[in-house]
């Protein structure tokens, strides 16, 4: 059965491998030049995590945030979630009120839309652009083209956890190579997209002068038990990893059967390379 990347659980499952993964000195560098109450807007925002995180974790108060993505169900979610999350974690005093499309937190509207991300960004002004994981799943150059379009002078884009192309399972497999191989392959195939998406975007940086790099770190996702047990619903994550490569490679039966069962025991390690980019436009 073919597996989405588009479902609440799966996208729910890997905050914690993302939290793990960003970057702390792209993310410091991004803190210390984002304006007193910027605004954002978000492409592929998903489940709506990067609400709670500028809030709660930065202690940044946007004037305004928009996220966009395709995925009705999933805005949905965000819609109905993010609200609850962030009076959970933020002081009580804070006014947060729920609103057809999102919610607001005090006087800062917190919108969540279903749409084509890069189209959308024609009709917004924003101080910071934020696509997590998201420039593997469109071609870089027409992403960078929206997201100038979308940026006020001197605006901020951060895109952190942009797969570049390296994808580990553990312990080895005699399959390893060319499952790996066929399964980046059948990415790139895939119009518009590219396996090596972060050592991309950097060479379409350097091509674009109007555009400044402020900071590239490494993002790698990495899975593994602790005395046969996984943290948080990370099992269930790795299980979607693996169903994404079953997929893509649909003659690797039996690689796809003994990494299952290692998951299952909780013997499996996955490790994917990425990108923690931020530029200026």
């Amino acid at each position: 059965m073919t597996q989405t990347h588009a479902q609440t659980r799966y996208l729910t499952a890997k905050r914690s491998v993302d939290e793990r993964a960003r970057d702390r000195r792209v993310r410091d560098r991004l803190r210390a030049a984002l304006p007193s109450h910027p605004r954002v807007v978000e492409a592929g925002c998903g489940t709506g995590p990067t609400v709670p995180m500028l809030y709660a974790d930065w202690e940044v108060t946007p004037a305004a945030y928009l996220g966009v993505d395709a995925a009705e169900r999933v805005v949905a979610f965000a819609n109905a979630v993010v609200p609850r999350v962030l009076r959970r974690r933020m002081p009580a005093e804070t006014r947060i009120a729920a609103t057809p499309d999102g919610c607001r937190v005090g006087d800062a509207p917190i919108r969540f839309d279903t749409g084509d991300a890069l189209a959308r960004l024609t009709d917004a002004t924003a101080d910071l652009l934020v696509a997590q994981s998201f420039l593997d799943l469109v071609p870089p150059a027409d992403a960078l083209d929206a997201f100038a379009d979308a940026l006020a002078p001197g605006g901020l884009a951060y895109a952190p956890l942009t797969f570049d192309g390296v994808t580990v399972l553990q312990p080895s497999h005699p399959a390893d190579d060319r499952v790996r191989a066929a399964y980046h392959d059948a990415i790139d195939g895939a119009d518009g997209r590219t396996s090596r998406a972060g050592r991309r975007l950097l060479d379409v940086l350097r091509e674009r002068p109007a555009e400044t790099l402020l900071a590239v770190g490494a993002s790698d996702w990495i899975v593994r038990p602790v005395d046969g047990e996984y943290r948080a619903d990370e099992q269930y994550f790795l299980a979607c990893i693996l169903s994404f490569i079953a997929d893509a490679v649909p003659d690797a039966t039996d690689w796809l059967a003994t990494r299952r069962q290692q998951l299952a025991a909780g013997d499996l390690t996955y490790v994917a390379h990425g990108y923690d980019l931020l530029w200026r436009a």
